[in-house]
């Protein structure tokens, strides 16, 4: 059995999608799929024409196979629905329904630049957006679904999980969010869940401004209030306004430029030294991203963002040409253990949250020893000084800066290595 659809794009500067090529799922002899992808030769040679991914869907004649992530490609299937975005679909359906029917069935504001469809010729972007007003509706809604309550009766509910339907379900992660727009620009907005242990959205904001204290491209965000309840806003920067409509800037994840899965069973295959390989080798500015991502890294180890996985990295394309993107889903751990390892492999000697290990990579980011050390010292001094600081302006309140202390600057960020 052979299912396909068309792949759309919005080409840089643009904001009409434009057909690309082709897309087939189909089993192979022994029953595994087989994803097949082409170019249209009318794509290519439009003079605007750009990649769908650097890596494996280069701009060129033939058929590109792939027998890897149950046969989508790795560009396609960061255009597909998140855990969060999964849930949301299925049960608007009824039920279970099959990847490449999320594939569809997911909204047109999905991560990145692409679309997908039957038909030869693209669909044009609805640019119906939720707004900030409609929230206090979307919330109730996530609240019922993250509790699996039956869906209420009459209208209102209904609409209400339409407005989720409308974006947010593919922008990565498991937590309850939709796209909302609001001051000329798109934002995610990412709910608290009634089962938090402490206050994600305030938390979330301050590591933010923390990261962007530290020197590291950030993402711009704000918290707004909805019912009493926290709701951070996050900025989207694969989305940029324009006149009529947005620019739609192409965007792959770590998860795709590793050629891995996000999986757990694929985390042998996580790793900041191989990322960095692979942004070497698609970035336009190599040294300034691979010294950007380094000091992520650290970053990511001085706040104990042990869930750092490849699905929180990701290359953007704003126009022709790849760069790292702006840092989001920063998330701190305050677990009892002093030695630590990330969800990457970030040294020579593995995952170990460790200054050694953190620095002896250096070589990889294209930085010296010494500049790999004074990068991680002047990181942990500023996250050390700064942290309680920049999460109590975020509003987080002093018991819980108290609950997450142990995240920041660990002890076993200084345990020497065992030889």
């Amino acid at each position: 059995m052979t299912s396909e659809c068309y792949v759309y794009i919005v080409l840089p500067g643009e904001t009409a999608f434009v057909t690309a090529g082709r897309f087939a799922l189909r089993e192979s002899r022994g029953g595994a799929p087989v994803g097949e992808f082409i170019y249209g030769r009318s794509y290519r040679e439009r003079p605007a024409a750009v990649e769908l991914d650097p890596l494996k869907l280069r701009l060129q004649p033939g058929t590109f196979e792939t027998a890897g992530m149950g046969g989508f490609f790795g560009a396609i299937r960061d255009a597909m629905p998140d855990a969060w975005g999964r849930r949301v679909i299925e049960r608007r359906s009824g039920g279970e329904i099959s990847e490449f029917d999320r594939l569809l069935r997911a909204p047109d504001d999905r991560a990145g630049a692409l679309g997908f469809g039957l038909d030869t010729e693209p669909y044009f972007p609805a640019n119906r957006f939720n707004r900030t007003r409609d929230l206090e509706r979307l919330q109730q809604a996530a609240d019922a679904i993250i509790n699996d309550e039956p869906e209420a009766a009459g209208s209102a509910a209904e609409q209400a999980e339409d407005l989720l339907l409308l974006g947010g379900t593919s922008m990565g992660g498991a937590r309850p969010k939709v796209v909302v727009e609001d001051d000329d620009a798109l934002w995610i907005a990412k709910f608290a869940r009634t089962d938090d242990s402490y206050n994600q959205p305030r938390t979330e904001h301050g590591l933010l401004k923390l990261a962007s204290l530290c020197g590291l491209d950030a993402a711009a965000s704000r918290l707004t209030t909805v019912a009493g309840r926290d709701v951070l806003l996050v900025r989207r920067f694969d989305r940029e306004r324009a006149e009529d409509g947005y620019h739609r800037h192409r965007m792959i994840s770590a998860v795709t430029l590793l050629r891995t899965d996000d999986d757990p069973t694929a985390r042998r295959d996580w790793s900041y030294l191989l990322l960095a390989d692979e942004v070497r080798r698609v970035s336009t500015s190599p040294q300034q991203d691979l010294r950007e991502l380094y000091r992520r890294m650290v970053f990511n180890a001085a706040i104990s963002n042990l869930d750092d996985h490849p699905r929180n990295h990701a290359v953007l394309a704003r126009e022709a040409g790849w760069r790292l993107s702006p840092a989001y889903d920063l998330t701190p751990f305050a677990v009892v253990a002093q030695e630590r390892d990330l969800a990457l492999v970030c040294g020579l000697s593995g995952r170990r949250a460790n200054r050694n290990n953190l620095i002896s990579g250096h070589g990889r980011f294209m930085l010296t020893r010494d500049e790999a050390t004074q990068a991680f010292d002047a990181i942990v001094e500023t996250v050390r000084s700064n942290w309680r600081p920049a999460l109590r302006r975020a509003g987080v309140s002093a018991r819980e800066c108290e609950r997450l202390g142990r995240a920041f600057v660990h002890e076993g960020l200084f345990y020497e290595l065992e030889s």
